[in-house]
Order: structure tokens, then sequence, then C-alpha cells
């Protein structure tokens, strides 16, 4: 029988207390109630201890030490809010902001940065230190990620972040002392490096160093033309996550009111891909079933997470026959719009402007794919992330709380259950289950909650009994995760039929564009990521269909337009292909 370790005894502020050993003096002073201001340090990522912000003092040590790096020790005696500590603490953090830009009222972090939450709390009500401060230029080059080094603190979360979590390693820190400053390798443009677009360092960083690359006033400009039909779609996770920008705790559904405010912002016709997600389980789970029966490639991949796709174009070029050839719900939404929808209400395409509302920074990047064009125009015009969406709801002074709940428009609004987990990790390897198993078997599955697809653990796997037939299926979600998961797939191409992967950390509930956290919560933090998914669980229990096979208007949608899943005309607007993006050899791993 194991023994647990017994408990020290350490003093906090003159008062003893008995802690668990093998834990730091900031882990253990949270326990007790002692926050302990931060700045570099978060849960899921190595100590850097690059701050100080977080220093304490203990008895018998010469100097201040790191908190978030000096473990705690059987009789220690720490302070952690004396006046002397707080004068330290004070002048650490006036000296980063005196090496800050001062526009704050200006700034896109303004109420959601973490360096002001800090200043105001420590009492900071001036500057003090004068100098030079650095200068460098914005990297605007790409569709998605906006780079200011002039708001760099260099906590380095955004390195590790890419490194350690996304395993993209995009980002690292160079230069020396006051020259130092996060970039791309050799300082490239943020659109010829390697990024992927995911957004993590964005979501992850205390400041604006990192943003979205906005649209809003292109599409402020199209919703006052009348000359143009002004179309909106928005994804399964943002119904979960949205309320957080107007108050609401993580965890609530506030979709009547996102559809309401759509309209409200000015938009002719609302739809939602939680439809497209239906047909892209269409699409999918036939592809799956044509690719076992017939000796397709194997394991299939899904092809819905942007920021996965460019990353398996960049590192995994070898595995691009074993993605799945479906679009994305987004852009398969785009394509029926600039054709179907169009048709139907005899609009001419290029008089449209498709917007899509998404969780994800890496959509912005999907939207300006030329191979994804419908016709010669763009799927998709414009993105807004949830974070924008948000921020011109109350800029156009719309009241989100007190608005009356609405429905999407018809017939691209309607959708099962299954369409609406797509925004969970796993949820469209649960969602493309329910219907390849009736694909293949002629049968309904006998349990719709695929568990064992459903969590948090970075990579899950499962066995599917299809009528005698097991389907081996694996899923991963955040790009290190899926990295492990390849490698399985690379030694041993037989172990699975089919993988889901998403780019996000819990999938698009924590894409890069999701709102910032409350105040004193961490970003990612993996309770709120399961509140928002346990939202879509619940629309789709709550759903009349919980197959996509079973939504209605995709039976009427084939049946007067695409003619089958996988026919010429499916094939032609539904589907597109990848391709290595960089020569070979280049970006090896």
């Amino acid at each position: 029988m194991l023994r647990m370790k017994e408990k020290i005894t350490v003093s906090f502020n003159n008062k003893e207390h008995r802690v668990d050993p093998g834990q730091t003096i900031m882990q253990a002073a949270d326990k007790l109630g002692f926050h302990i201001p931060r700045l570099c340090y978060h849960p899921k990522l190595s100590i850097e201890g690059a701050c100080r912000v977080c220093i304490v003092e203990v008895e018998g040590s010469k100097n201040y030490v790191a908190s978030c790096a000096t473990p705690i020790a059987e009789g220690m005696k720490i302070h952690t809010d004396t006046l002397e500590l707080r004068r330290a603490r004070r002048d650490i953090v006036e000296l980063i902001l005196d090496n800050h830009p001062q526009d704050c009222h200006t700034c896109e972090r303004d109420g959601s940065c973490e360096l002001q939450r800090l200043s105001a709390k420590m009492g900071i009500r001036g500057r003090h230190f004068e100098g030079e401060m650095k200068s460098y230029e914005e990297d605007l080059s790409s569709e998605a990620v906006v780079r200011n080094p002039n708001k760099c603190i260099l906590c380095g979360r955004c390195v590790r972040m890419c490194s350690q979590i996304q395993k993209v390693s995009n980002l690292g820190l160079a230069g020396r002392g006051f020259k130092t400053v996060v970039m791309p390798a050799f300082d490239m443009p943020m659109k010829d490096s390697v990024c992927t677009a995911c957004g993590q360092c964005i979501n992850i960083c205390p400041t604006a160093a990192f943003l979205e690359k906005a649209y809003i006033d292109e599409i402020y400009q199209a919703l006052n033309d009348p000359d143009v039909v002004k179309v909106v779609n928005v994804a399964p996770s943002v119904r979960a996550s949205i309320g957080e920008s107007f108050g609401y705790d993580p965890g609530t559904n506030t979709e009547g009111k996102m559809f309401a405010a759509m309209r409200k912002l000015g938009f002719d016709y609302v739809f939602d891909s939680q439809f497209t997600a239906d047909l892209t389980i269409m699409e999918e789970a036939s592809e799956l079933v044509d690719r076992i029966q017939n000796g397709g490639v194997l394991p299939m991949i899904t092809s819905c997470s942007s920021g996965w796709m460019k990353c398996v174009e960049q590192f995994y070029p070898e595995l691009l026959p074993n993605i799945s050839t479906c679009k994305s719900p987004m852009s398969m939404m785009g394509a029926l719009i600039k054709s179907y929808f169009a048709e139907q209400n005899n609009y001419d395409p290029k008089k449209i402007i498709n917007v899509g509302v998404m969780p994800c920074t890496a959509k912005k990047y999907e939207a300006a794919r030329p191979e994804l064009k419908v016709n010669g125009v763009n799927a998709t015009d414009y993105v807004l992330t949830t974070r924008e969406f948000a921020w011109m709801v109350k800029s156009s002074a719309i009241d989100f709380r007190n608005l009356d709940s609405e429905l999407p428009d018809n017939p691209l609004g309607s959708s099962s259950g299954a369409g609406a987990i797509f925004g969970a990790t796993g949820g469209v390897m649960e969602a493309a289950i329910r219907t390849a198993y009736y694909i293949v078997t002629g049968k309904e599955l006998d349990y719709l909650d695929v568990q064992s697809a459903r969590g948090l653990n970075g990579v899950k796997e499962s066995l599917i009994d299809f009528d005698g037939l097991e389907l081996r299926v694996a899923v991963a979600h955040g790009l290190g995760n899926a990295a492990k998961l390849l490698d399985h797939v690379k030694q041993n191409p037989e172990r699975y039929h089919f993988v889901e992967i998403m780019g996000c950390p819990g999938g698009c509930v924590g894409g890069g564009g999701q709102p910032y956290p409350l105040t004193n919560s961490i970003p990612l933090d993996e309770e709120c990521l399961a509140k928002r998914a346990s939202v879509l669980y619940d629309i789709d229990r709550d759903k009349p269909d919980r197959r996509s096979h079973d939504n209605p208007d995709i039976k009427k949608l084939y049946n007067e337009y695409l003619g089958e899943p996988l026919g010429k005309k499916s094939h032609k607007l539904l589907h597109t292909h990848y391709e290595q993006k960089f020569p070979k050899g280049i970006f090896e791993k």
C-alpha cells in the first residue's frame, strides 16, 4: 500500500499552515487563498520566471525569490504582502509600463489586458521612469494574426504556447537586453513563417502583442451598402461562448440572442453553420465508408480545422492523401450561399457579402484560400472572431442581454444535434460515427452519445462495432497532441480507420478567437472549456433529430440540388484539395 506524502509545515504571513510537499510557493499560496501577482506564469506552460512580478520574501534568503519557480520546503517562513514587497513589485511593473505604449484607451485589449488590471491592483497612478522606448513596425502581413512587438512585455507565454502546447515553434526570443524581441525565425513576416494561424498566441498573450487581423471596417461598409445582400453564418461553438462577452457565466447558451443581434446589425439573412456541419457529415461519413470498402487511403483524417490544415500542409505533407477532401462547414456554407442560395433567390453571387462568425482566427486564413473560390468569387468574404462580433454588437449600441431570442433563417439554418457538437473536441468523430454506421448497416446506432470521443484528454482512442466491422478511431485536440497521434499513424498506418484532429485546445470551444477570460481567470482554463462544450452537448440532447442524415432540410438539399453524397455536383461544391506549402526539406521537423 502506497503511503501519501505527509504534509509539511510552512508559515505564510506569520501564520503556520500544513501544506502538501512537491509544489511551488505560488501553488501553495493559491490553495491557501493568498493570490500572488503574476504575469509570465501559466499553469499549462513551463516555468519561465521572467517577469519577477511574483516575488515573495523567504526568511533566510538573501534576495526575494520568484514564487512560481521556488519549491515549498519544511519550515519556510514566507511573506507575500509586506510594504517592501509591495514597493518592489510596483517598481517592477512600473518599469514594464514605462517601456510600453501609452494608448490604453485606444488599445484593443482595453479592459481585458492583464497588465492593465495588474497596474490598477497595485495602485500605479503615474509613470516615473523616462528613457528610450522600443519601436518596431507592426507585422500586418498575415491574413489572420497581427504581431505588434511594441506591446510585448517579454513574458514568453506566446513562445511557450507555440512550442510546448502547439509544437509549431514559430516564435522565439531574439536579441539581447533592451533589444530582445519575440519574432518568427529570421524575423520573417508572419505570412511567410510556419505560423498555422491558430491564434493561441493571441489567447495566451497578457497584452495586445498579438491580435487577430480585423476586417470590421469593411464589414460595416458592406452592412451600409444597399446594393449588396448581407449574409452571415455562425459556427456551433460561438453560441457557447459569446455570452461571456456580455457578463454571462461560461456555459450559458445564448444562441437565440446571438441570432437576434445579427439581424440588429443589419444582416439580411442569418444562417447557421450547424446546417453545413450536418452536410459535412453526410459527405465525410460517405467518404470514410467509400475508403474502407474500396481500398482508399486510411486512416482518413478530418479537414474541418483551418489551423490543422495549414499545419499538415507544412509539417506532414506525406499525410495529405489521408486528409478528407471535404471542405469545412464554413466553406461549405459559403459555397452553398454563392450557388444554391443565389440561384434560389435570383441573386448575383458577386452582389452577396458572406460573413462568417467563427471561434477561430485561422478561418480568416481559410477564407482567403484561392482553392475555395466558387465560380470565381470568394465563398466567404470576411470572418469575424467571437471577440470581434461581440465588439460590433456593443459598438452598435445593441442591448444583447435584453434581446428576445430568434431563430436562424431556413433552409440553411436548421440542424441536427450532430451539427452542434462539431464545436467540441471529438464532436466531428461522434457525429460521423452516427451517420457512417447507418450508411454501412442500414440501421441506427443503438447509442448516440459516444462517450469515448468526449472529454479533454489530449489523445483518445476507441473501437466501434459496425455490425461486425471493428472501426478503430482516434481523436486529438491541440496541434501538440496531434503531433503525438500522427507519430502513431506514421509508425503504424493500419492502427486506425478514422482520425479527428482539431487545431485548438478543447476544439473550437478553445479557438484563437474566443472571448478573453474574465477577471482573475486564466486563458484556456479547462473548466471554462468543459462548460462551453456542455452547451453543445445539451443542444444535441434536446434536438428532435440527433443524426445528420435525419435532418429534413439536408435531405431536401440533396433531392433538389446536390443529388447524392460524393456525387458530381456535391464534389464540385463541397470538396477541395490541399498541397505542400513549402519545398520538401526546408522545414523538416
